[in-house]
């Protein structure tokens, strides 16, 4: 019998964790130029919008603007589904992409279509979304993103994706 291998500290586990989302956002530009980041807790993702005032698409309102908004939540919707797609193989250490150039990185998964409901006005202020896989399969996904921005249970959209999966990496 081997013997076991110790545990990676938790330290460095976070860091390649960090590091993989870091890589994952940062090969998107239209996610740089809309500003979303993403809070990571283990395998758990929430976008975050910070408020800025080019988002606003109504100033008699104001209002955050519909297209922003619904590009928010397929961005949080695109990066879950490829996060939890990609999870396995990064807590095994299979993949490491810390310094992988954007052209090498794993294809996202495209949107076949997206549906968004308004659900009222978008304030002027941060906003936040957090996605459900509801399907994953080898080749399909169906995802469910919820925004909100000043309390989780009064969302101010929701949206509804389906996805073709990029083919295995095998």
């Amino acid at each position: 019998m081997s013997p076991r291998k110790p545990p990676e500290p938790v330290q460095v586990i976070k860091q390649r964790r960090d590091a993989a989302l870091r890589a994952l956002v940062d090969a998107v530009p239209y996610i740089r130029f809309l500003g979303v980041v993403f809070e990571r807790r283990g395998d758990e993702l929430t976008g975050i919008l910070p408020y800025r005032e080019v988002l606003i698409g109504n100033p008699l309102l104001p209002a955050l603007h519909g297209g922003a908004t619904a590009a928010f939540l397929e961005i949080t919707a695109v990066m879950t589904l490829n996060w939890s797609y990609l999870w396995e193989d990064l807590e095994a250490g299979k993949l490491d992409l810390e310094g992988t150039a954007p052209q090498d990185l794993p294809r996202l998964p495209k949107t076949i279509d997206f549906t968004v409901d308004y659900l009222r006005t978008g304030l002027p202020r941060d906003a936040y979304a957090r996605a459900r896989i509801t399907r994953a399969g080898r080749r399909y996904a169906s995802v469910q993103v919820e925004g909100w921005q000043d309390n989780r249970d009064r969302p101010y959209a929701q949206a509804t994706g389906h996805f073709v999966m990029p083919a295995s990496r095998e």
